[in-house]
């Protein structure tokens, strides 16, 4: 293997200070950075699937029994039969079974699961009242058995989700396949919820790589290092096929993740089709049709009216603010692309002195991102106000002028400025397929990506899109915001 093939990875053999040794290999397959063993252990799958059952049934039998308790009911049979309902039920939607195929394991991804799963449960409390509540029940009552249930069951599993990231150490995971993808797959999992973290690569991609040497040392790695995930990163030169390498991790007993390159193109939104013995991957039709145009627009008019209504208080405030700080208009007005490259005027609140444009091409040097973006950690060009507005993201509220136009909506593809979109050329252009917004997906993610990347995670949105994507956004972009991500 090339010195130029381990680029940006570090080549080093686990020292004899870490806990176990790394297992003998040739030099022309070797890991990259093992390393120790952490002190703090990983929750087993088994471990994990036993809190959230706990979780679940506590919350059930609890929120059930306390709220019959309320409306004059005995809810004791209720209570007892709840923990049984909900542990099948559950079992039979896999929610106890999903978190182990999962590097990142969320609550909220199972909200809509969770709705469906609960009012199953209330519909067999329902068929068997005769038995469980001879007084019977209104339909006003069942629907707030159900709210408080659904309620129970989500603040449980984000209880036990948010104890487990804080008592146990990262999942160690083994990375097979290209390196240039294991140092993506490691910062990006570092920088993630994700509780896991890349412990060594396995290159296969070398021409040096004897693909019969391969099965043997990783199965050695993966008992001597304590991994408990492979992540199979295949490239088109690897000298083993993607489905030799999974059977052979499986067949090792550790969690298996993979990264398909297809999913670059399709998007994750995809349905197993299985024909006579053949699987295919059914993928949706590019971009949004009629009705989901409405839906969405719909969406952000109600959402953006009722948001203006509540920061309507802290708009006028802040433009006070503004003006006392510095000389110029309250307003920023930018030229940006917008859907299908029309030009739109983006509102913001001036947080720059008022010549901020014309000072542009002297600071371009400092620009962070590269690949052309044009962005400064500490702008100079930003005024004392300007600062916190950055920081709280309070210079985005103006925004809220264009959804209501239809110029932009609440979530979607970054707007680019003029000089920016001239940079994206090609397929990448199909990011304009929908209407820019105020949020996105690289934005909750917290990173400063350059623009091939970011052009990338904007293709996927609009290739994923779902109204209750849009939600999750919108609902990521608080904690987003309340823990200054965007400094």
């Amino acid at each position: 293997m090339t010195p130029g093939a381990i680029s940006g990875l570090r080549l080093r053999q686990e020292a004899a200070a870490t806990a176990g040794h790394a297992p003998a290999l040739p030099a022309k397959l070797r890991a990259i950075e093992v390393q120790a063993r952490p002190t703090q252990a990983f929750s087993s799958p088994s471990f994990h699937r036993r809190a959230l059952g706990f979780a679940d049934s506590a919350a059930v039998t609890i929120t059930l029994f306390a709220v019959l308790a309320l409306l004059g009911k005995n809810g004791v049979l209720v209570g007892i039969a709840g923990t049984p309902l909900v542990l099948a039920l559950f079992k039979l939607g896999g929610l106890y079974d999903r978190d182990e195929l999962r590097l990142a394991p969320s609550t909220l991804n199972e909200v809509p699961r969770l709705l469906e799963l609960t009012g199953l449960l209330i519909l067999a409390f329902v068929i068997l009242q005769p038995a469980l509540l001879p007084s019977g029940i209104s339909g006003a009552e069942i629907a707030t058995l159900w709210l408080t249930a659904f309620l129970g069951v989500t603040t449980g599993r984000t209880l036990v989700r948010w104890l487990t990231r804080r008592t146990h150490a990262a999942e160690r995971c083994l990375v097979l396949g290209d390196l240039e993808q294991a140092r993506r797959i490691r910062e990006r999992l570092a920088e993630s919820r994700a509780r896991a973290q890349v412990i060594t690569c396995v290159p296969l991609s070398s021409d040096d790589v004897d693909a019969v040497e391969i099965p043997s040392f990783v199965t050695d790695l993966i008992r001597e290092q304590h991994i408990e995930r492979v992540i199979v990163a295949p490239a088109a030169g690897d000298k083993t096929g993607g489905a030799e390498l999974i059977r052979m991790v499986k067949a090792a007993g550790v969690s298996v993740s993979v990264l398909p390159r297809i999913l670059d193109a399709v998007g994750a939104h995809v349905e197993f089709d299985e024909v006579d013995g053949l699987t295919f991957l059914g993928v949706r039709r590019f971009g949004l049709c009629r009705s989901s145009r409405l839906v969405k627009r719909l969406f952000d008019i109600v959402v953006a009216s009722a948001g203006l209504v509540a920061v309507g208080p802290i708009i006028l405030a802040v433009a006070v603010a503004i003006r006392l700080d510095s000389k110029g208009p309250v307003f920023f007005r930018q030229l940006r692309v917008g859907r299908d490259g029309k030009y739109f005027s983006m509102i913001k609140f001036r947080s720059m002195v008022s010549d901020a444009e014309a000072l542009k091409d002297e600071l371009r040097a400092l620009s962070q991102p590269g690949d052309g973006l044009f962005k400064i950690a500490d702008d100079p060009r930003v005024t004392t106000v300007g600062r916190f507005l950055r920081r709280s993201s309070l210079d985005e509220l103006p925004q809220v002028f264009n959804v209501l136009r239809g110029e932009m909506s609440l979530v979607g593809p970054r707007p680019l400025v003029l000089e920016e979109d001239e940079l994206v050329v090609g397929f990448s252009r199909s990011r304009l397929h929908l209407t820019p917004g105020m949020t996105g997906p690289w934005q909750v993610m917290g990173l400063r990506l350059p623009l091939h990347e970011m052009v990338e995670v904007d293709y996927r949105y609009v290739a994923n899109w779902s109204l209750w994507l849009d939600f999750k956004l919108l609902l990521r972009t608080v904690p987003h915001v309340l823990r200054r991500g965007n400094v």
